[in-house]
């Protein structure tokens, strides 16, 4: 079976190809003017930053040659012997690795108990008082905008050398990072149960508690999780700044030279960081799938 294929008169065709030739013209300057102006905010910031490609080319060797300076020496007839000789100082780093763990973990066991009580005052759907909604996000704004290593370095001063001030800076910017992240899962919840909580006359907080909870759980536990990952690679760098854990070694070793200690630590630090993403990536999956099954 055939079909006919109409051709519209041209008196009627031009106009529409005209259009669409407008059309056309229009996107392409719209897409040049687009292009123009990422180009020259590139060739601003390269210029702001002092980004010298040649320079970059000239020096690009000596990063191949560090690595090449950290690999360590294993030969297959002794290879017990040289990686005993690579982690001579196993012990020590594993204590400080484990200190490197307990600062993410109670950075990140704070932080979410505080993001856990501010999302709900900072969420537009629980919250109508504009200046109680409007200073808990002004407030975990402020948490999550100032980097760990400053609140570090201010804690440092403050308190001294140790885990503590790692914990507290990891606290206060996991704090913001996921009272955001909590607010946004408790803004798109389902308000049925909400609005029938508060007409049998429960209070806020037990509205809160039995209406708005079971059904952010899952998710908040799985952004929890997420942001733990995180922290441990947070907390390897704190030590950077006096704030414990395996980052000051790791620091003391690279400006000391200490080749063989970098690549130690550093394999350290990536197999730890891969464990702990691959069990909290598990433990996130079967979250949000029993989450669907609800």
């Amino acid at each position: 079976m055939t079909h006919a294929v109409t051709r519209l008169p041209d008196e009627q065709l031009a106009p529409m190809i005209a259009h669409y030739e407008v059309a056309v013209r229009e996107r392409q300057r719209h897409t040049l003017i687009v292009a123009a102006v990422v180009t020259v905010c590139i060739v601003l910031a390269a210029w702001m930053g002092e980004v010298k490609p040649a320079v970059l080319f000239a020096n690009s060797d000596r990063l191949a040659n560090y690595f090449w300076s950290i690999t360590p020496v294993l030969r297959w007839d002794s290879l017990g012997a040289d990686l005993a000789e690579w982690y001579w100082n196993l012990d020590h780093w594993l204590k400080l690795l484990l200190d490197t763990l307990l600062i993410a973990y109670l950075g990140t066991l704070f932080g979410a108990i505080g993001g856990f009580i501010l999302c709900f005052l900072a969420s537009a759907n629980l919250v109508k008082n504009p200046l109680i909604r409007l200073t808990a996000r002004r407030f975990l704004e402020f948490c999550r905008t100032v980097p760990e290593l400053v609140f570090a370095l201010l804690f440092v001063v403050a308190f001294g050398l140790g885990a503590m001030p790692g914990v507290l800076a990891l606290a206060i910017h996991t704090m913001g990072a996921l009272g955001k992240l909590f607010a946004e899962v408790v803004e798109n919840i389902d308000m049925k149960p909400v609005e029938g909580a508060t007409a049998a006359g429960a209070s806020w907080t037990q509205m809160v508690r039995f209406a708005v909870v079971p059904q952010v759980f899952s998710n908040f536990a799985s952004y929890g999780l997420l942001r733990f990952e995180v922290n441990v690679r947070e907390a390897s760098i704190m030590g950077f700044v006096g704030a414990g854990g395996i980052g000051q070694d790791l620091v003391e070793a690279i400006r000391k030279f200490y080749y063989s200690d970098v690549s130690a630590i550093l394999v350290l630090i990536i197999l730890t960081v891969m464990l702990i993403d691959l069990a909290t990536e598990a433990v996130r999956h079967r979250l949000l799938g029993w989450e669907e099954q609800r």
